[in-house]
């Protein structure tokens, strides 16, 4: 698995800084609030639970399932819902945890979503941003680490369900995917 990565980008380390870094920002900005942390499902997963430990608030946790990649490694733009929450959103502050924002169409598309369900604020968290992938104007309010445009893997991340269990996030090697 680990000779199938072309480059680490993010190494295991980096990943715990930026955890610990980004969970001081969302406890000091959240300070005195009860914070919905809404994770989408399946690659917010270790991001989700090692941010969630640096954060020195009452948070309660949800998860949705949702999709703009069908397999393959490019988002088809479009979105599907495949779980969603079982908990109303009206009158909270969401903050909605993501492993990367890429072409934006997902997060534009819940974020309009839970506006519309009545949330009193929406704001994202990501690992990873990979702003030259937009396809939809989206600037995360707090980012972890920028990535240039190149599929990576790992943290979560995958290739048809596969590496998401990497520590670290790296560059797949472009002969694992055009074969």
């Amino acid at each position: 698995m680990h000779n199938d990565i072309a480059e680490i980008l993010v190494s295991e380390s980096q990943i715990q800084e930026i955890c610990q870094t980004l969970g001081a920002r969302l406890s000091k900005d959240y300070a005195g609030k009860q914070p919905l942390f809404v994770g989408l499902l399946k690659g917010c997963m270790p991001f989700m639970s090692d941010l969630s430990k640096h954060v020195d608030l009452k948070i309660e946790l949800a998860y949705m399932s949702v999709s703009s990649y069908h397999g393959g490694i490019s988002s088809s733009g479009d979105v599907k819902i495949k779980m969603d929450l079982d908990i109303s959103i009206k009158g909270r502050d969401v903050v909605i945890v993501e492993d990367i924002v890429d072409t934006a169409s997902t997060i534009v598309t819940i974020i309009e979503l839970f506006k519309h369900r009545g949330a009193s604020s929406v704001k994202t968290v990501t690992l990873l941003d990979k702003p030259e992938g937009r396809k939809r104007p989206y600037q995360p309010e707090y980012v972890g680490y920028v990535i240039p445009k190149a599929f990576v893997v790992g943290y979560g991340l995958d290739y048809n369900e596969y590496y998401r269990n990497l520590p670290y996030v790296g560059i797949l090697k472009p002969e694992i995917y055009n074969s």
